[in-house]
């Protein structure tokens, strides 16, 4: 005779799988960020950067595992695919974790391409560094360039199956999924802020935009999943 265990009143929200990957998960980073600022004997200038990653990362998995999506016919899946991988290398591009060089890739660079090949590092690089903002993958090639920072890389996959479920639940995803895009903030301020410079004042206020950059970027990124993974009980969802 099968014995069904019970669950306490008020006490569900202990049963949920976020619950216990985000234990685990937080668990690991903690170990590894102590266990690298003992053995590097690195000093410590801002916590928060220091914490940042892992909110993305955190914040990214929960998300994941929070969502499942609707089933959806095949044609709309590969299209919810397609849309969402687009997405997923417009948020790479904006934020530089990837870069190509069209006019190598297309041979139109000729003798000028040819001419640096020796005044650049080519090829794989990996760059030790503190949790979260490492280990860094770089790769440097004739056409493609790709500098991978980790919680980057995670949180925008997140954002990029957060919006892939959007779509396969036909709901609408624009504002949401738009909204993504200003988690690249952290790339776009100094630009916006250079432009900006002489309308607002001067350097002074590009700095300190460019100091947020990092907290805005955060902000924006843990709103964009709130979103995109609680929009079916926000009404997104028909």
């Amino acid at each position: 005779m099968r014995h069904q265990t019970r669950v306490s009143p008020g006490t569900e929200w202990l049963q949920r799988p976020e619950l216990w990957w985000l234990t685990l998960l937080v668990t690991v980073e903690a170990a590894g960020l102590v266990g690298y600022l003992l053995l590097s004997n690195t000093d410590v200038g801002s916590l928060r950067y220091l914490l940042y990653p892992f909110v993305w990362i955190n914040v990214g998995v929960v998300g994941v595992v929070h969502v499942t999506p609707r089933p959806a016919s095949r044609r709309a899946q590969v299209v919810a695919g397609v849309l969402a991988g687009l997405y997923f290398l417009v948020l790479a591009g904006l934020a530089g974790l990837v870069s190509v060089d069209v006019a190598s890739l297309i041979g139109t660079a000729g003798h000028h391409a040819h001419g640096h090949t020796h005044a650049h590092v080519r090829g794989l690089q990996v760059t030790m560094t503190v949790p979260g903002w490492g280990p860094r993958v770089g790769y440097a090639g004739a056409g493609v360039t790709l500098n991978l920072v980790p919680f980057r890389v995670v949180g925008y996959l997140a954002l990029s199956y957060l919006v892939y479920a959007a779509l396969c639940d036909l709901a609408s995803a624009a504002v949401s999924g738009l909204l993504g895009l200003g988690s690249c903030l952290s790339c776009t301020l100094p630009i916006v802020g250079s432009l900006s410079a002489g309308l607002v004042g001067g350097a002074g206020v590009v700095a300190a935009l460019s100091t947020l950059s990092v907290d805005l970027s955060t902000a924006v990124f843990v709103g964009s999943v709130l979103l995109l993974a609680l929009r079916p009980s926000l009404g997104g969802a028909s």
